[in-house]
C-alpha cells in the first residue's frame, strides 16, 4: 500500500512553508517539489497511516488498499466536513462506498 498524490488537485497548501500533509507524516516521507506540489520520497517506506489523506484540504491524496481490503487498485480518500469525516472507498469496478465518522469537539 502507499499514497498517490493527484498533482492536478494539490496546491501545496498555498504559500505555506510546509504543506499540511508534510507536517503530519510520521515518516517524513513527503516534500514539496519544484512545482510547489506534495511529493512522496519512497512509496515503499509509507506506513499507510493515512494521516496525510485525512489532513489534505484539497482531497488530493488517496491511499491504495491491499487486495484483501478493497481489491487490487482500490483507493481510500477522506473528505472533511464541519462535523464529520467522510471516507470514500473507490473500487476497481468503478463503484464507491462512503463511511461517515462524526467528529467530536
Amino acid at each position: 500500500m502507499s499514497v498517490r498524490i493527484n498533482h492536478k488537485l494539490c496546491n501545496g497548501c498555498g504559500q505555506r512553508k510546509g504543506s499540511l500533509c508534510i507536517r503530519v507524516c510520521p515518516g517524513n516521507l513527503l516534500y514539496k517539489n519544484k512545482s510547489n506540489k506534495a511529493e512522496i520520497r519512497e512509496r515503499r517506506d509509507c506506513w499507510d497511516c493515512a494521516a496525510c489523506v485525512k489532513e489534505c484540504p484539497q482531497q488530493a491524496i488517496e491511499l491504495y488498499l491491499p487486495a484483501e481490503i478493497g481489491g487490487r487498485g482500490s483507493t481510500l480518500q477522506a473528505k472533511q466536513k464541519k462535523d464529520k469525516l467522510i471516507w470514500q472507498l473507490k473500487k476497481v469496478d468503478g463503484s464507491c462506498e462512503e463511511f461517515e465518522i462524526k467528529i467530536e469537539e
